[in-house]
């Protein structure tokens, strides 16, 4: 090996002993040192191979071979390491955790409408998933076309005949034999389907210092391409498997993209493989970066064309990746940075030396300075030299000038332990292009804080900007929460920043709209602000602050904003409690003063909606003034609901859809409601999954019991389609009966 690059680093027993004394500083005005000999402190030269340089470049691995070597390195930036003073500051985030517009605003609206040209039978207009980017569809439980509709619940594949709405039916319900029995996801394209499942793969390992191989399982991810022209006949045309655990997914044209995730076994490592039939296909190319981290984990990207046979995939070794935005040309994966055991272990020792030593007298700093050069007596010994000479001084001051001294020092650690914190507090993004079938790695990237959702990020041009919220724990100050606004260049750059947004509040929900950003942070009250992006340095155009908060914001209009999100009313000692679900219609024509156009509550705090936290559960339709959202909670407590004295007070919860006809002129009027639960069901299915679109005339909401077709302007019931416990026979498909019958000659 030729070139290495050497990083010192202390054993943990040189942080437990240094980090104790200063924590009895800091709790105590009189610090009480021990005399008695304590263990050695002893600082490791620990040398990292040619692998890590540290100049963040994406370098290639060659072989499996290689990949055995570049953990090797990697497991020497780590060890059996840990920071008892930044251990404690987690566990104290822990818990105070548990307590509690646009150029072209059609590209940014997510109920696209398609025309429907290929069946002549289907309706002419309809609604498809919720997404953040136009032209970029996102996976779901649900989609739908002009006239059928696809279901995928558990193993089931429903596929119903949905339009006309009067003879809607349910024309096959299979189950599919697989060993997992929750499919992910799945995208519709034309007549095909993408579906998404975990699996798991079968190998044979020989466990350390045995002789007998044994089965060792590991996730994979299947993609399943099924032909569904013939409805009642649908076909498996290819069964694409690949390392790791489902992540996310992403549709651009005719090209499915998604993300695996798998852990680094470093005992057996081995780079992730794609089989198609359980043969294997292809070995992605596999990258990792040289950068000071420990590895975790391979997260593979995957480009696979539906209506042919190209497939193209790169993995990447780096940490556990979790939100993703998506546009038409990029691909960008993050993860919060964790940063290597033993990385900051000598911060104990150089807070001391750096921190402390300079705010002490000049005739102490000399001594210790003295002490600390004497390479004659081991560093316990010389601590506690050092330690008796500031206990002596300690001694000859007067309360009030050690107090004050006291303090500084204090204050100056709080300021070098904040720095550290947000250090290893910071959001990484890795920049992948995408183009059908063609992956390149294009930069990496970081920004301090977290993500709270996709809804965090955007790419505008050559753009990209990043909303986040930065938390941490100082001793004798508490948590700590600011929020900031980072705008990227194409390498990932930092090139503009807004911080110090909202102190002590935390981002809940935020949206990207062309030169604006909407954002909304929470602690006690809802300030809602309008950002200003149109130049690389973000500036605050105008806030409104209201009691509630919103977790997800949807455009209506260059001038008007959708939140939906809950009511709040502040309580004794400043606490606040959480009411019901509250929607709003905010005004952003006068920049510099939004407000308000119109808001509505719905039932209380015992009130829930899948909408909060998942988008794809909100539906709103300009064009028809729609507004759908899911709701279930204590039927007492709801208002609209129609005969609701027929609930029995042992079981009064309701669950469906509340409809309301929404203008920005006359802001919020409920339509009516649509019942998919009560109390007379013999089962109480509640909200998760559900759905609204329309196709004509008709909106079609679905929960995980039913699927309800009801006129979009009376609400009128159409039709019903019962989903669960219909007493019928499901039909199971053979795959390999189906996959031998569509392709011949296998």
């Amino acid at each position: 090996m030729d070139s290495k690059t050497t990083i010192p680093i202390v054993i943990a027993i040189s942080v437990i002993i240094t980090a104790g004394i200063m924590f009895s500083i800091g709790y105590d005005n009189q610090p009480q040192i021990t005399q008695s000999p304590q263990t050695e402190i002893i600082y490791v030269d620990k040398t990292v191979s040619e692998f890590f340089k540290g100049t963040n470049d994406v370098k290639k691995i060659s072989s499996q071979e290689e990949l055995k070597d570049i953990l090797e390195a990697s497991s020497l930036l780590g060890g059996n390491f840990y920071d008892v003073r930044m251990t404690r500051s987690v566990m104290a985030v822990a818990e105070s955790m548990g307590e509690f517009v646009g150029e072209d605003l059609d590209m940014m609206m997510a109920v696209p409408t398609m025309e429907s040209s290929k069946d002549e039978s289907g309706g002419s207009d309809y609604s498809t998933t919720n997404v953040q980017v136009q032209n970029v569809d996102e996976p779901d439980y649900i989609k739908n076309d002009s006239k059928y509709v696809y279901i995928v619940s558990q193993n089931t594949l429903s596929i119903i005949d949905a339009y006309p709405a009067e003879s809607a039916k349910l024309i096959l319900k299979i189950a599919l034999d697989i060993d997992s029995q929750h499919i992910q996801n799945m995208f519709l394209n034309d007549d095909r389907l993408v579906i998404f499942y975990n699996g798991q793969s079968d190998d044979e390992i020989i466990p350390q210092y045995d002789f007998v191989p044994r089965r060792s399982y590991s996730l994979v991810t299947h993609a399943l391409i099924v032909d569904v022209s013939d409805k009642e006949h649908p076909t498996i045309l290819k069964d694409y498997s690949i390392d790791g655990h489902f992540m996310d997914a992403r549709m651009i044209g005719n090209y499915a993209y998604f993300v695996t995730n798998s852990n680094v076994d470093y005992q057996y490592p081995r780079l992730p493989v794609i089989m198609e039939d359980s043969i294997r296909i292809m070995t992605p190319d596999a990258f990792y970066f040289d950068n000071v981290e420990q590895f975790s984990n391979f997260n593979t990207l995957t480009a696979i064309d539906i209506f042919g046979d190209k497939i193209n995939s790169e993995s990447f070794l780096m940490g556990h990746t979790g939100t993703f935005y998506v546009s038409e040309d990029n691909f960008y994966l993050t993860y919060q940075q964790n940063m290597p055991f033993g990385f900051y272990e000598n911060s104990s020792r150089d807070r001391f030396f750096d921190v402390v030593v300079p705010l002490l007298p000049n005739n102490i700093q000399e001594q210790i300075k003295a002490i600390q050069n004497d390479s004659s007596i081991n560093s316990s010994v010389q601590w506690i030299k050092i330690s008796e000479l500031m206990q002596k001084s300690y001694n000859q001051m007067d309360k009030n000038e050690k107090e004050e001294l006291f303090e500084k020092i204090r204050e100056a650690l709080n300021q070098y332990d904040a720095k550290i914190q947000e250090d290893t507090r910071k959001t990484v993004i890795h920049k992948i292009s995408i183009d059908e079938d063609k992956i390149k790695y294009v930069a990496k990237g970081t920004v301090p804080g977290r993500l709270l959702n996709q809804f965090s990020m955007d790419e505008n041009g050559d753009r990209f900007r990043v909303a986040t919220t930065t938390e941490y724990y100082i001793q004798h100050q508490g948590m700590i929460r600011a929020n900031a606004v980072y705008v990227l260049d194409e390498q990932l750059n930092i090139v503009g920043e807004l911080d110090e947004i909202a102190p002590d509040e935390s981002i809940f929900s935020a949206r990207f709209m062309g030169d604006r950003l909407y954002l909304v942070t929470f602690q006690q009250i809802d300030p809602f602000f309008v950002i200003d992006l149109s130049a690389d340095t973000p500036k605050i155009l105008g806030e409104l602050k209201i009691p509630g908060f919103s977790n997800y914001l949807h455009p209506y209009d260059e001038e008007h904003v959708i939140g939906i999100g809950r009511d709040t009313k502040e309580v004794d000692n400043g606490r606040v409690q959480q009411l019901g679900i509250k929607i709003a219609l905010f005004n952003v024509a006068d920049v510099k003063n939004p407000k308000v156009a119109d808001d509505i509550i719905v039932g209380d705090s015992s009130t829930h909606s899948e909408a909060l936290y998942e988008h794809k559960s909100f539906f709103f339709d300009k064009k028809s003034r729609v507004l759908s959202i899911p709701i279930s909670g204590d039927a007492e407590s709801l208002s609209g609901i129609i005969n609701s004295k027929k609930f029995a007070p042992d079981h009064n919860r309701w669950s469906g859809f509340y409809v309301f006809d929404l203008n920005s002129s006359e802001g919020f009027n409920l339509k009516g409601t649509i019942t998919h639960s009560a109390a007379k069901d013999s089962r109480y299915y509640g909200m998760s999954n559900a759905r609204t679109f329309y196709i004509d005339e008709i909106l079609y909401t679905s929960s995980e019991g039913y699927l309800k077709m009801n006129f979009l302007d009376s609400l009128e019931e159409v039709n019903s389609i019962k989903l669960e416990n219909t007493g019928k026979f499901i039909n199971y498909i053979d795959e390999k009966v189906i996959r031998k019958a569509t392709i011949p000659n296998e």
